[in-house]
C-alpha cells in the first residue's frame, strides 16, 4: 500500500478545472517527481495536499488511513511539510531561529538556546549538514537558505517533504549538494515530492515521475525506463528544439549600450555594485549570471532608470543616460522584461490593452491631445495577441485571469513589439514551463538576429549558455569572470558564481 494516496482529487476554479479527478500515489522512502507545464495542474495538487486549498472532491489516505488537511498546521501536525520556491523566512532572525520559530524549547519563558543548538547539531550530524546557526539569514546564500528551511521541516518530524523548484536559484555545486542531501533522507525513511521543469534533473534525482497534463494524469513512469524526450512529448506534445545562439551568426556590430565603472551603494555606505564595466553590442546577447543577491537587481534598476548610480556613466546609442528618466531612455529605444511579472510588469487588475501599451500610452497612434484612441489600441491588442499566441478570450479580460506563461508572453509582446535598440531581460523564463520556455527563447534569439542588442540575466546556467554570445559572472556586485559562451561550462560557471576561480 502507498504511502500517500490522493484519489478523484478534483478541484475547481471559475472557468477552469485545475485538477480532473487526479490520482496521485507515492510510495515510503522515495523521490517522486511532479511535472508538467504551466497550468498542468501541479501546484494547485500540492496546494490540497498541504491544506492550502480544499477539494471540491476527492479523498487523501496518508499511511494507510483517511485524512482531512483543512490548513497547513494539520499538515505540518500530520508530517508534511512544503518548501516552497520563494523562501518563508524571516531575514533579521539567525538561522537557528528561524528553524524553531513557533516551536521553540524553552527554560522558563525564554528560548532554551543551548537545548535547540544540541537537538539542531544533532539533526545536521546525521544528515551532513552545514549551516552557520548564529549567523542572520539574510547573511545566509541561497542553498544555506534552502538548507533552514528543510531543517525548519525535519525538526517539527516532517516524513513527507515537498519542494517546489527547489533547484531554480541554485548554483550547480549547490545543486549537487542538495541531491546528495536528498538521498540521504531517503535512506531514511523521508519521503520526498519534487516539482520542477528540469527533465535532466528530474530524471537524476526520482525514483518515479507523474506527468501532469491539462489537469490530469497522462503517465507515471520509472526514472531509469524513460528519458528527457519522452516527458516531453508527455507534458506538451512534440516540440523540437530550440535554436542556440552558437548556431547563429554573430555580427560585431556596434555598442549599444555601454557601460564604465559603475558603482552603486546602498542607504548605509555598502557597495552593492563596484565598478562594472562591459558592453553590449548590436546583434549581440550578453548573459549576466550569478546566485541570486549578488548585484542583478540593483544592475537591472540603474540600468533601465530606476536607481541613480553613485559613480560611473551609461550610455545608450552613445548617449549620455546616466541620469535621464525610464521614458527618455524607452525613446532612445531600450526595453525591460522586470524579474517580477506579477509586482513589476503588469497591473493585474487593469484589462490586457492597458498592459500592452502601458509604456506608450502618451505616444501616437494610442493617443492625440491627451485623448486615449480606443479603436487604435484595441487593434494593436489584438494584433499582439494573436502574433505572440497569448490565450486570451478578449483584450478586456483583467490580466489576473491569464497563466503565468500567458502573463509572460503579454509582458514579452509589449517589450519586443516596438523592435528595441536594447532589451534588458531579467530571468525572462522563471518558472514556466517547457512550450513557454523555448517560445520566449525563439523570440529573443530573433530579436538578436535582427539587430537587437540583448542583456539577458538569469540564474538558469543552461539558458544562458544556449542563448548567450558572451558571459559575464557577478560575485557581491562583482563582475569575476568574462567569457564567451561557446567556451563556458555548468562546473566553471557554478565555481564562478560562488566566487571561487576555477582551478
Amino acid at each position: 500500500m502507498a504511502y500517500l494516496e490522493m484519489r478523484g482529487i478534483t478541484k475547481r476554479f471559475p472557468g477552469v478545472i485545475a485538477n480532473d479527478h487526479v490520482d496521485f500515489s507515492v510510495e515510503e522512502g522515495e523521490i517522486h517527481a511532479l511535472v508538467g507545464e504551466n497550468g498542468a495542474g501541479k501546484t494547485t495538487l500540492m496546494r490540497i495536499l498541504y491544506g492550502m486549498e480544499r477539494p471540491d472532491e476527492g479523498s487523501i489516505r496518508l499511511g494507510g488511513r483517511v485524512v482531512h488537511i483543512p490548513n497547513p498546521q494539520a499538515a505540518i501536525r500530520l508530517g508534511i511539510g512544503m518548501v516552497h520556491q520563494h523562501f518563508q523566512l524571516i531575514p533579521t532572525l539567525t538561522a537557528l531561529e528561524n528553524i524553531v520559530l513557533n516551536c521553540e524549547p524553552r527554560q522558563w519563558i525564554f528560548l532554551d538556546r543551548s537545548h535547540a543548538r544540541r537537538d539542531l547539531e544533532a539533526l545536521m550530524g546525521r544528515l551532513g549538514l552545514e549551516v552557520p546557526l548564529d549567523l542572520p539569514v539574510a547573511e545566509l546564500s541561497v542553498g544555506e537558505q534552502q538548507r533552514v528551511e528543510i531543517l525548519k521541516l525535519l525538526y517539527r518530524r516532517a516524513r513527507l517533504i515537498i519542494l517546489d523548484e527547489p533547484t531554480a536559484v541554485l548554483t550547480p555545486q549547490e545543486t549537487r549538494a542538495l541531491f546528495s542531501m536528498l538521498r540521504r533522507l531517503r535512506s531514511e525513511g523521508c519521503t520526498v515530492i519534487f516539482i520542477s521543469h528540469k527533465l535532466g534533473e528530474v530524471l537524476e534525482i526520482a525514483d518515479r515521475i507523474t506527468v501532469l497534463r491539462r489537469g490530469r494524469v497522462v503517465g507515471v513512469c520509472n526514472a531509469v525506463s524513460t528519458n528527457e524526450r519522452e516527458l516531453a512529448r508527455m507534458m506538451v506534445g512534440d516540440i523540437g528544439m530550440a535554436p542556440r545562439s552558437s548556431d547563429r551568426k554573430q555580427e560585431n556590430g556596434f555598442p549599444v549600450l555601454s557601460v564604465q565603472d559603475l558603482e552603486v551603494r546602498d542607504s548605509a555606505g555598502r557597495s552593492l555594485l563596484k565598478g562594472l564595466t562591459f558592453e553590449v553590442r548590436a546583434g549581440e546577447i550578453v548573459g549576466v549570471a550569478g546566485v541570486e543577491g549578488n548585484g542583478q537587481r540593483e544592475l537591472v534598476e540603474v540600468l533601465a532608470g530606476l536607481r541613480v548610480p553613485d559613480k560611473g556613466q551609461i550610455r545608450l546609442a552613445n548617449v549620455d543616460v546616466t541620469f535621464l528618466s525610464t521614458r527618455e531612455r524607452r525613446r532612445l529605444g531600450m526595453s525591460v522584461i522586470p524579474s517580477d511579472r506579477l509586482r513589476e510588469g503588469l497591473s493585474l487588475a487593469s484589462p490586457l490593452w492597458a498592459n500592452l501599451i502601458a509604456t506608450r500610452y502618451h505616444m501616437r497612434p494610442f493617443s492625440r491631445w491627451r485623448l486615449l484612441n480606443p479603436r487604435n489600441i484595441r487593434f494593436y491588442t489584438s494584433k499582439l495577441i494573436q502574433e505572440f499566441e497569448i490565450a486570451a478570450p478578449d483584450v478586456d479580460v483583467p490580466a489576473s485571469a491569464l497563466s503565468g506563461g500567458n502573463l509572460q508572453r503579454l509582458i514579452v509582446a509589449r517589450e519586443i513589439a516596438v523592435s528595441p535598440r536594447l532589451l534588458i531581460a531579467a530571468h525572462p523564463t522563471r518558472g514556466l514551463d517547457m512550450r513557454a520556455t523555448q517560445a520566449i527563447r525563439s523570440l529573443l534569439l530573433e530579436l538578436a538576429s535582427r539587430g537587437t542588442a540583448i542583456l539577458l540575466v538569469s540564474t538558469d546556467i543552461d539558458e544562458l549558455i544556449a542563448l548567450s554570445h558572451r558571459l559575464l559572472v557577478l560575485y557581491r556586485g562583482e563582475i569575476v569572470g568574462a567569457l564567451p559562451a561557446s567556451q563556458a561550462d555548468p562546473e566553471t560557471l557554478g565555481l564562478l558564481m560562488a566566487g571561487r576561480r576555477p582551478s
